[in-house]
């Protein structure tokens, strides 16, 4: 029966399909005038911000921004699923370009979510009609990822009738991605009610834009302190009219925000493997390409492309289910970060390694995508406080359902296994039991104090979510009857190795290396909770390798 339209709810917000592929071809384009090769080079070697060029991509004739401005205000209505996909595409090309339009979105963000009627007319017709470079004014030098301790202060200026009619800010802001060149800023400030966002104009007396960092990588972004003394804004620039709503908006965005980074990140981990591949079908070691050597393509290539495609299946996932609604998906923001950008540094580590002494020149690229991606691990919150987020909500989430949080993926698994047994699903089903009662072991026994336990914790947990997102997608593929389905599948059976090689070494750990339980306990755990199978979770997977290898350098099988 065809499922109606009620029965399927909301149709999910966005781009159809083909307005989608037009933006991404338009990013495509780029790399032919806007942003060549040689033009990327130059940029990061001078640590030279393109003003001119992103103030292009803005204008009438491209207008690249009006993808994430809602159509009320004059953009696309784009959703996050059209959001990822573009700013990966971008960060392809550089991760410092990408950085710097991504600031734009990310600045415009409080004003989507909690701006008034007029606000939202105001500024995001500003930034609608290309007129206008955004920045995000919310990390503090002492205060980093706890938005909490900020220490800039909006005190409010009353008239002679007690009313509020603007705010005087004072403090500083470090690490501001486009800070030094923004027409306009949403800046987080404490008020006597809580953090408030605002709208701080470019020239405004007080407001210091200061010299750009130079930096490790993103070279093409700029990234710059902000001063405020004494700056005077009027209350209409208030963002939502009310004070001490700043931190709600903040975490209104933080799942979606995050998200994107580990789009962008996933970018420029693909760019360096696409740089990688066919170097390797050229490069003759010993009488045969790179490209034919296990040693070479097991190592070095095939698992990263893994890893990308668990990652992206999670990613779509989680932009599908928040283009549909979904809200308060924070956890499931910082899942994607932490796994999307750590795979992707991995990733561009083995690409240097991949090519050899070729990877260290500045010539074939990788070298600064290894120095550009390391920032994905740390902006927008870093790999440890992502570890922080996922371990301790899952814990408390696993402990108010008693466990039927991660065993109700346990059971999905089991039950998609028995439609594909062929994709790994079964593995996963019992990474998940065993992470749920490594979860209550460690709360019974009050594991959950020590950090290192919630960091091993935050991994399992992360493999598990991520690995059980690829299994749907190879059941989805495969009865849909789509081509890829049996690469999907393969993936998702090498990757289904890996989330239950890890989720039983660190198992091991929490249960051996607290000094809690004896031998003896550790041992019954083991064969009571699904461990041994666990750790012979490896058959044929070398093989699968194999034909992973086969398609990525289109070798005869």
């Amino acid at each position: 029966m065809t499922e109606s339209a009620n029965e399927r709810g909301p149709e999910p917000k966005g781009l159809d399909p083909e307005l989608r592929q037009m933006v991404i071809d338009t990013v495509r384009q780029f790399k032919t005038r806007l942003l060549t090769r040689e033009k990327i080079l130059e940029y990061d070697k001078n640590e030279f911000f393109p003003e001119e060029t992103l103030r292009e991509i803005l204008g009438p004739d491209i207008g690249l921004q009006l993808l994430f401005i809602p159509e009320a205000y004059g953009g696309m209505g784009g959703g996050t699923r059209d959001c990822c996909e573009v700013i990966l595409e971008m960060c392809k090309i550089c991760l410092g370009i990408g950085t710097a339009f991504f600031a734009i979105q990310l600045g415009s963000e409080p004003i989507i979510v909690g701006g008034t009627e007029e606000q939202k007319s105001k500024w995001l017709g500003k930034i609608a009609e290309g007129n206008s470079l955004v920045a995000y004014a919310v990390t503090e030098a002492g205060a980093g990822s706890n938005l909490a301790a900020l220490k800039t202060k909006a005190e409010p200026v009353q008239n002679d009738a007690g009313e509020v009619t603007g705010y005087v800010i004072n403090g500083t802001k470090q690490f501001i991605s486009t800070g030094g060149y923004a027409d306009f800023i949403t800046l987080l400030a404490k008020t006597p009610e809580g953090p408030a966002f605002f709208v701080v104009e470019k020239g405004t007396p007080g407001f210091v834009q200061g010299k750009g960092e130079e930096k490790h990588g993103i070279r093409a972004s700029n990234t710059s302190p902000l001063s405020f003394t004494d700056v005077f804004v009027p209350v209409d620039n208030l963002v939502g009219g009310v004070p001490g709503m700043g931190m709600k908006h903040a975490g209104k965005v933080f799942g979606y925000t995050r998200l994107m980074v580990a789009a962008m990140a996933l970018g420029a981990g693909q760019a360096a493997i696409e740089i990688v591949i066919p170097y390797a079908k050229e490069r003759i070691q010993f009488g045969s390409p790179l490209s034919e050597r296990q040693g070479y393509t097991h190592k070095l290539i095939v698992p990263h492309a893994v890893r990308f495609e668990a990652a992206l299946a999670y990613m779509d996932e989680i932009a599908l289910r928040i283009d549909s609604g979904e809200s308060e998906l924070h956890v499931e923001g910082s899942i994607a970060k932490l796994f999307a950008t750590e795979s992707a540094d991995k990733a561009a580590n083995d690409a240097i390694q991949a090519l050899g002494g070729y990877g260290y020149i500045t010539e074939f690229e990788v070298e600064k995508i290894k120095r550009d991606v390391k920032i994905t691990c740390i902006y927008e919150g870093t790999s440890e406080i992502q570890q922080s987020i996922i371990s301790t909500f899952r814990w408390k989430e696993t402990r108010k359902s008693k466990g039927d949080f991660y065993q109700s993926i346990s059971r999905e698994m089991e039950t998609l296994d028995s439609g594909i047994n062929d994709a790994g699903c079964r593995l996963y089903g019992l990474a998940a039991g065993v992470l749920n009662d490594t979860i209550m072991l460690a709360h019974d026994n009050r594991l959950t104090r020590k950090q290192h336990v919630m960091f091993l914790l935050a991994d399992m947990m992360t493999h598990v979510e991520v690995g059980a997102s690829l299994g749907r997608k190879a059941l989805t593929l495969s009865k849909d009857g789509n081509p890829e389905a049996e690469k999907i599948k393969a993936m998702s059976r090498i990757f289904a190795d890996e989330v239950a090689q890890l989720v039983s070494q660190n198992a091991l750990k929490i249960l051996m290396g607290c000094g809690v339980f004896d031998q003896e306990t550790a041992h019954e755990f083991m064969e009571t909770h699904s461990y041994n199978q666990l750790v012979c979770s490896c058959p044929n997977v070398i093989n699968d390798m194999d034909l992973i290898a086969d398609n990525l350098f289109a070798r005869l099988s």
